[in-house]
């Protein structure tokens, strides 16, 4: 299987800047995609810090970066079943921490073009949590204006990368564009 736990789409142009800049963090690699790279850091939050610093510094240092995706869990799958299956599984275990909450699911897809679709999974996976969340008491909702979190999901031919990001991190992390 491919080590990886970040994902990252460049700018046209953007592919050297983000391999002198990014690979301090761990190893970068093209995927096969256009302007989309992987890179596995070894301390993810040591690199959001980082990178939060750079461009304190000089807003322009990321320049090259259109957007990066850092993720917590990782699967292969061979069918939209199988995607299916494994997702369903580690947001499941999210519902806790989503109870009364607002969020949506925001999938970006690459490859599996017409067995895979990133709305219907997207709306698969707000439902499977919407009643996981009920069930606690605490309903959740789905909102696309400012939402509490976001469950992001990037898929690269057979490889899946989830992760759950509050509407905190997101504004401390201005580089981790999911919508």
């Amino acid at each position: 299987m491919q080590e990886w736990n970040v994902v990252i789409n460049v700018n046209g142009g953007g592919f050297k800047d983000a391999f002198r800049k990014l690979s301090r963090f761990g190893h970068i690699r093209k995927t096969g995609f256009f302007n989309v790279l992987f890179l596995k850091v070894y301390d993810i939050p040591r690199m959001l810090r980082t990178l939060s610093e750079w461009i304190a510094d000089d807003p322009h240092a990321l320049s090259f970066l259109s957007r990066m995706i850092p993720v917590t869990h990782i699967f292969t799958f061979q069918s939209p079943g199988e995607f299916e299956e494994r997702a369903k599984e580690i947001v499941l275990a999210w519902a806790p921490d989503l109870a009364g909450k607002s969020f949506h699911v925001r999938m970006h897809r690459r490859g599996f073009k017409g067995k895979l679709s990133g709305l219907v999974e997207e709306q698969f996976l707000d439902k499977v949590l919407l009643e996981a969340i009920e069930k606690t008491g605490s309903p959740g909702r789905i909102t696309f204006e400012d939402p509490d979190a976001i469950v992001a999901i990037e898929t690269i031919s057979q490889w899946a990368g989830l992760s759950l990001w509050s509407r905190e991190e997101l504004k401390r992390y201005p580089f981790i564009r999911l919508d």
